[in-house]
């Protein structure tokens, strides 16, 4: 798999990791009934002032406020981590309880704490796989958290731009030779084509019955066509600091997977996430319109 010598930082990229477990920390706070998703680790593994700052947000007159503030970046923001996240956990359990994966593989895993938390998973060998300044963060929060790092976890540093995935995984103990859930949250936006198509040539490699769950931006939203009501966001991740290089024409990622030995399962849209997690248990929240949600199997 070729590399590609593009100029490119990532820094901005990696202080996204922990928003969206901030998210879902903060979203502990709401009644059981009214959760989109559990997760008792997600506050144990952030860092120890985030930890200190989402105590305060048990006053629901703060907590509102900080939602505001992130629906201000961008419409949905709220519900968008929540949903993807509760829709990857639904899929990945239904996988493992059918016995149909054999590994897992979390391409840009952040602060995320699936692998940590979910008793399906508990005996599948993980590989997390991000930057290394975010593989650095989770490895204290993990240790803060649990003690230590579980012995089928194995955290993986790479810079996506510049390494070849599939040389990098199999020097952590990877070899692809087994049923792998692929999850690929938030990370396509950040890198070019080029990049993109890196990490595809490594997922066609994988065995046939492989999963991949991945998140991506709408292509006329990164070109500029269609804003959707968000200027001052595609202002701020496009065009004023470059952060954002990538999305996908929705009619052309079924092509795109085909390309790669992939067959399309699902495509949702953010708010066909948010009808099925939020407003069917009486939650009114605003859906993101420019990202969706992709659910692919490996022919």
């Amino acid at each position: 798999m070729p590399q590609t010598n593009e100029p490119f930082d990532t820094s901005s990229a990696a202080q996204t990791g922990s928003a969206p477990t901030f998210l879902v920390a903060m979203e502990q706070y709401e009644p059981p009934a009214q959760r989109i998703i559990d997760d008792d680790l997600a506050t144990k593994v952030l860092p120890g002032g985030v930890r200190f700052f989402l105590k305060l947000l048990r006053i629901p007159l703060l907590r509102n406020w900080m939602i505001n503030l992130f629906e201000k970046q961008i419409e949905g923001a709220s519900s968008a981590f929540l949903c993807r996240k509760r829709y990857i956990d639904d899929t990945i359990i239904a996988t493992a309880e059918n016995g149909s994966v054999a590994a897992i593989v979390n391409l840009g895993a952040g602060f995320d704490t699936r692998v940590y938390r979910l008793p399906k998973l508990a005996t599948i060998p993980a590989w997390e796989v991000d930057q290394l300044v975010n593989i650095e963060a989770k490895r204290k929060g993990v240790q803060n958290a649990l003690g230590n790092i579980p012995a089928q976890v194995t955290l993986v540093p790479i810079n996506f731009m510049t390494q070849d995935l599939g040389v990098v995984l199999n020097d952590h103990g990877y070899n692809g030779d087994k049923k792998t859930f692929f999850i690929w949250e938030a990370v396509s936006q950040y890198l070019t084509e080029t990049a993109v198509r890196q990490t595809f040539h490594f997922l066609a490699q994988s065995p046939a019955g492989s999963q991949l769950t991945f998140t991506y931006v709408l292509k006329d939203f990164i070109e500029g066509k269609n804003l959707y009501g968000e200027e001052k966001f595609y202002e701020r991740m496009v065009t004023k600091n470059n952060i954002w290089h990538f999305g996908f024409d929705p009619a052309e990622v079924g092509d795109f997977l085909q390309e790669y030995g992939w067959r399309l399962i699902e495509d949702l849209s953010y708010e066909e996430l948010n009808n099925r997690y939020a407003k069917s248990i009486g939650r009114n929240l605003p859906s993101m319109k420019i990202e969706r949600m992709v659910y692919a199997e490996k022919g």
